[in-house]
């Protein structure tokens, strides 16, 4: 095989799944950039690599070097030292203040950086605090280094580097070559087939009783994703042994041992891990006691529902005013259906009651963005869950059983979308005189996270439930709302199109003629039309991957909506100011949730950071968090859940056809507050309509519910 060594100018392409990326170098020798291709994932521009590999013509793209194996140098010449510096790496130098220090110390300057960086303090404009943080950013890059070196031995990404080095420290190659599977338990991003792969180098025997213990833990986690509370025990050790490729017979041993250490709970033949089990039995305990006990308020009744009416200029429908008089009488309550039936104006009249009663009031909604439609459909203050509960890391939730909550009701919105964890810990906070509302369609897509919450405690028959059924008047003028009902009812949906309708279908059959009339819709058409900016324009798409999947589809409409000005690669994509953004991981230090959108406000290419404003709350991220990150111009329909937009634009293809169910169609559609585009097939659109095959989870709240079984809690 062939060296060169090469300084990194730009990074064309790069697959955060895999690691395959396409990056354009300067090679000594050569006058043009060199297109080099291989397995070079977390590579930085201006990095300087040794890269082994052999060259090969393409027909299309002409001469490339095929990487085999690379490692990362320091640079030699001055023009690779200024690249490499400037390159956002080190914290505190951005290009700026690379081509100073470079112009000063010249091919001394990593010998200076090293050894002697007070020195720095003779460069005009960098100051003892500058100083401080290339300092600590050297040495801990020269760490993360080492790390980098040690996984790419292996046969691992280096991206994970620095988020093992983050959790570990100095300690980091010591652990991984420890038990490497500690890895898959500790760090966020990183599976057990990753920490396999690794144990495989290091040489630790398959059927060791530590990678089997991970093994189980990883499928019932996997499980636990796929929303199932638990597991049947010949699921697990079916889906085990596929994954861990043991015998049933040694995997069936280990289970054993941790069902005896209590790393697993076994009931009957329900395998659970013990935080799902303690929240599941936590959940139907704590609601059946709040059941058992009386509201300490003792409202009337009887008292006449239509006067809170006719205050607010609303004349409710029988229902509605049942709803109204169940909130008076019941401790627990649920109140479900679907767009148009008048949700909103039921909760307004149930809060007018408790009101004019002078009850305390707590809102509470999942996500952020519910939370802020919830304030401003009722006018009082709304919060998320977590913020209700006074999260605050690493300690937890502030809220609990010795702090409750204080008030005298608290109504939750959107509670199709809490799982089995939150709901228990929410629980936890709730004294007992305090009366609990739940809001929420059960016809939706279920939680993200474990569990079937809602459904369960309605499945009971052990609460107040109310059902509203009819679509109001204004709502009916919506062909939104009305082709919803019809979705759900399994019928076809009127796409007739017409200047004055809100539902529009655009028929497509390719793939790639599908993104491309989203982005002209997105770009162009709509914003003109409607008079909208792009921002306020969601796609909403039933995959992550796929030619009109979210990746593609955000690359392609960043192409397009913002496609210059500086920004921060990682894994293949690139962040610029003013892109939309979405965070795909609970973050309690930062205070951003799974599902929160916001814009890039601000970027710091010497820092290495980014900020991103939140509803008005700036966040700001250092490289290694950028992974919690993803671009939002498209998004899950999923991770839409609990969420209003005024445009949504939906591809809807047979390319999609595992994911083609009633209850993904049915949230989408209503995810439009104002106007809907479906782009794609009618073929897709009818099997979608038909297909209500939605996997059954693994739950068992509502038998613990119905049955009130005896249990230590």
């Amino acid at each position: 095989m062939i060296k060169i060594r090469c300084v990194v100018e730009r990074i064309t392409y790069q697959n955060p799944e895999n690691g395959y990326t396409v990056l354009k170098a300067r090679v000594k020798g050569y006058n043009d950039l060199v297109a080099i291709i291989g397995n070079l994932i977390d590579i930085n521009v201006g990095s300087v690599l040794l890269v082994e590999g052999n060259w090969k013509v393409d027909i299309k793209y002409g001469r490339q070097f095929i990487a085999e194996k690379w490692e990362e140098t320091l640079p030699a010449t001055i023009y690779g030292i200024e690249k490499y510096l400037g390159s956002g790496l080190i914290k505190g130098v951005g290009p700026k203040f690379a081509k100073k220090i470079v112009g000063e110390f010249g091919t001394d300057t990593i010998d200076i950086i090293e050894t002697d960086v007070e020195r720095l303090l003779e460069i005009d404009g960098i100051g003892k605090k500058r100083v401080g943080m290339i300092r600590d950013s050297w040495e801990k890059q020269k760490e993360v280094k080492n790390i980098m070196l040690f996984l790419q031995e292996h046969g691992v990404s280096t991206s994970y580097a620095a988020k093992i080095y983050r959790q570990y420290g100095n300690e980091s190659i010591n652990i991984v070559k420890e038990n490497p599977f500690r890895l898959a338990d500790d760090i966020w991003g990183i599976g057990f087939r990753t920490a396999d792969y690794i144990a495989e180098k290091l040489g630790i025997e398959k059927q060791s009783f530590v990678r089997l213990r991970s093994g189980i833990m990883y499928t019932l986690s996997e499980l636990g994703n796929e929303g199932h509370v638990y597991a049947k025990k010949q699921q697990l050790l079916s889906k085990a042994a596929e994954l861990l490729q043991a015998e049933e017979e040694y995997i069936l041993m280990t289970m054993d041992h941790m069902i005896k250490n209590n790393d697993l709970i076994q009931e009957e033949q329900a395998i659970y891990l013990p935080p799902f089990y303690y929240a599941e039995i936590g959940t139907a305990h704590k609601l059946l006691r709040l059941i058992s006990e009386s509201a300490t308020d003792r409202l009337p009744t009887d008292a006449d529902i239509q006067n809170f009416g006719y205050m607010a200029n609303i004349k409710y429908d029988k229902i509605q005013v049942d709803a109204i008089r169940q909130a008076a009488k019941s401790k627990v309550m649920i109140l479900t259906g679907g767009p148009g039936t008048g949700k909103t104006t039921t909760t307004r009249g149930i809060i007018a009651l408790y009101k004019s009663y002078g009850l305390r009031i707590l809102l509470a909604a999942p996500t952020g963005r519910a939370a802020k439609r919830m304030s401003e459909t009722t006018g009082l203050e709304a919060k998320t869950i977590h913020r209700l509960l006074e999260c605050r890391p690493p300690e937890g939730y502030q809220r609990n059983e010795e702090n409750p909550l204080e008030g005298d009701v608290l109504i939750l919105d959107e509670c199709s979308m809490i799982d089995i964890v939150l709901m228990n810990s929410l629980l936890k906070a709730i004294p007992a005189h305090m009366r609990l509302v739940m809001i929420g369609d059960t016809d939706q897509l279920p939680s993200v996270g474990a569990g079937n919450v809602l459904r369960d405690i309605i499945d009971s028959e052990r609460f107040s439930v109310i059902r509203l059924t009819r679509i109001f008047r204004q709502a009916q003028s919506s062909r939104i709302v009305m082709n919803a009902h019809r979705i759900n009812e399994g019928k076809i949906p009127d796409i007739s199109n017409g200047k004055t309708t809100d539902f529009f279908f655009i028929e497509k059959e390719e793939p790639e003629d599908v993104v491309a009339e989203i982005v002209e819709l997105v770009r162009y058409n709509l914003p003109k039309y409607y008079k909208v900016p792009s921002s306020q324009i969601q796609v909403l798409t039933p995959m992550q991957r796929g030619t009109v999947g979210a990746t593609n589809l955000n690359i392609e409409m960043q192409q397009v909506l913002n496609p210059e000005g500086i920004g921060l690669r990682r894994s293949g994509f690139i962040y610029r100011i003013n892109d939309k953004v979405m965070q795909i991981k609970n973050n309690y230090d930062k205070e951003v949730f799974n599902g929160d959108i916001g814009i890039i406000c601000s970027i710091s290419i010497e820092e290495h950071t980014l900020t991103v404003e939140f509803d008005g709350r700036e966040v700001t991220y250092e490289a290694a968090d950028l992974d919690e990150l993803t671009l939002a111009y498209a998004t899950t329909v999923h991770k839409a859940q609990g969420s209003e937009y005024p445009i949504v634009v939906m591809p809807i293809l047979m390319n999609h056809y595992i994911m083609l169910q009633r209850n993904l169609i049915y949230t989408g559609i209503t995810r439009a507050k104002k106007i809907l585009v479906l782009v794609g097939t009618k073929k897709a659109l009818f099997y979608a309509v038909k297909n209500v095959t939605v996997t059954n989870r693994n739950t068992m709240l509502k038998e613990q519910l119905a049955y009130n079984k005896e249990k230590k809690f």
